[in-house]
């Protein structure tokens, strides 16, 4: 075993307790108290993957492998975060989400539902990932953004500003949407297409090369 469960109560929340290092691993030290967990379900003996500050990990959520969560993190439900993926800042990982690859999620960011961010993804700022939305690739999504519906954030695309995209949007390649503009139904916006203001894609559209 590589960490306990001590007695030391979670602040604000009486049924999650503090862990403690049992030995040295990662950047880990023997002995370092760690961030909170209702049971040592939250939190595999497994890999390098630790909890920290007053993060927590509540219900049946799950951090594996390599993870870090730090700050003020608050991870439940049946959410996953596995393989190298990093949880800081106030983020919150919940409902069946899953955090893997070499994703970033930071900031005030929330990710939900059956959302997932993977690859080199990153989401961070008060931006919102929820339904069936997916972030992957080297994708950014920050800001006041939100990706929702069945929506996929892909390649090196970003959104960001309040932008929403929702439905079966895609979004990939260089392609970025900011400001208030809005994706959604079946539209594709790719290529080093920009797309802001107060701009709607929808329908069929597709708005790509280089236009804006």
């Amino acid at each position: 075993m590589k960490y306990e469960i001590t007695n030391i109560q979670h602040p604000e929340n009486p049924d999650l307790y503090r862990i403690r290092a049992l030995k040295n691993f990662g950047d880990v030290k023997k002995g370092d108290i760690g961030g909170s967990v209702e049971s040592e379900k939250n939190l595999s003996q497994k890999g390098n993957c630790w909890i920290k500050g007053n993060a927590s990990v509540s219900g049946k959520a799950q951090v594996s492998g390599n993870a870090k969560v730090t700050g003020d993190v608050w991870i439940s439900g049946t959410a996953k975060v596995s393989d190298n993926a990093q949880i800081s800042g106030s983020a919150v990982v919940y409902g069946s989400a899953r955090v893997s690859g070499d994703a970033v999620v930071h900031g005030d960011a929330e990710v939900y539902d059956k959302a997932r961010v993977f690859g080199d993804a990153e989401v961070s700022g008060n931006a919102v990932v929820d339904g069936n939305a997916k972030i992957y690739d080297k994708a950014w999504v920050f800001g006041d953004a939100e990706v929702s519906g069945k929506a996929e954030v892909s390649g090196s695309a970003r959104v960001s500003g309040s932008a929403v995209v929702d439905g079966n949007a895609k979004i990939y390649d260089k392609a970025w949407v900011f400001s208030n503009a809005k994706i959604y139904d079946k539209a594709w916006v790719f290529s080093n297409a920009e797309v802001s203001g107060d701009a709607v894609v929808h329908g069929d559209a597709e708005v790509y090369d280089k236009a804006r």
